[in-house]
């Protein structure tokens, strides 16, 4: 994970520098525009370096569930800074359209700029398909955020396309002006859904769906399972539920159950972690819907 975020700062790095050599080729706000983003990029790769680096700290006596949520502030972070970006273009883009000039050498830059977007492009889908693998919030935001990118740039291109075959200098700073609107509301989804998991979101619901499948296959013996309760930490799932057993039942019987339950859990997510608790039928309180 740490060697994946260090890769992401070299793109990030890489990519800036193209469409910086763009904007100089070109003079286009718009393409400025992008090039302030992918500062944007590097910034938070580095921000994602530490989370990841913090987040796989083992449990310790200040923090007996791990620092699995690291990786969350560095997502509000990441949406932050993409906010900070998004008002840095707006003002470029009220100058240009003050004052509207033509493009330089259109057609190199778009060039130079096209090869950054593929780069970005297949960097984000990595960057995506990792985090959601390994349950990275960092990764996932520095994935959207990369990809959010992209889009902007396609639309960049072909506008700055039209504008350098139609001579209409004005849809420059227009389109920088729409890149920041749109890079605006991506920094909006990230924040709001990092906040929402920093607050113990539930994990998804078809995922509780097969959390319910796994522990009813591998409940035999047991009465009744309820009182699940799923939450969210980062890349750690954390599930705790009632497990009501016969009143006669050994504690090595119970005990056993509990066993099969939690290794059957941690086999379906590897990431979870797992608290039961044990009730005799005749004091078990019901709360919630039963999983059995």
């Amino acid at each position: 994970m740490q060697r994946i975020a260090m890769a992401s700062i070299a793109v990030a790095l890489l990519v800036m520098g193209l469409k910086y050599a763009a904007y100089l080729e070109t003079g286009s706000i718009a393409l400025l525009s992008d090039a302030l983003e992918s500062i944007v990029n590097v910034i938070t790769g580095v921000i994602a370096l530490w989370a990841i680096t913090v987040s796989y700290k083992p449990a310790d006596k200040d923090h007996p569930f791990g620092h699995h949520k690291a990786e969350y502030f560095s997502a509000v972070v990441e949406g932050v800074l993409i906010v900070v970006a998004a008002l840095l273009i707006l003002r470029e883009a009220w100058g240009a359209i003050e004052n509207p000039r033509g493009l330089d050498t259109p057609l190199a830059g778009l060039a130079i700029n096209g090869v950054a977007t593929i780069l970005n492009f297949g960097w984000a889908l990595f960057l995506l398909r990792t985090g959601a693998s390994r349950r990275s919030p960092a990764l996932t935001a520095d994935g959207r955020h990369i990809l959010a990118d992209v889009v902007t740039s396609v639309g960049v291109l072909v506008g700055l396309l039209i504008a350098a075959l139609t001579g209409w200098a004005i849809l420059d700073p227009l389109l920088a002006a729409l890149v920041a609107v749109n890079i605006l509301r991506e920094g909006w989804l990230v924040v709001t859904t990092s906040l929402s998991s920093l607050m113990d979101q539930a994990i998804d619901p078809q995922e509780e769906v097969r959390v319910r499948e796994v522990i009813s296959a591998n409940a035999d013996g047991a009465i009744e399972v309820h009182d699940l309760k799923t939450r969210l930490a980062g890349r750690a799932m954390f599930i705790e539920f009632h497990l009501v057993v016969p009143s006669a039942m050994t504690v090595g019987i119970s005990h056993a159950i509990c066993d099969r339950i939690e290794d059957a859990l941690h086999a379906a997510f590897e990431s979870s972690r797992v608290t039961i608790h044990v009730e005799p039928e005749d004091e078990a309180k019901q709360v919630g819907v039963p999983v059995l």
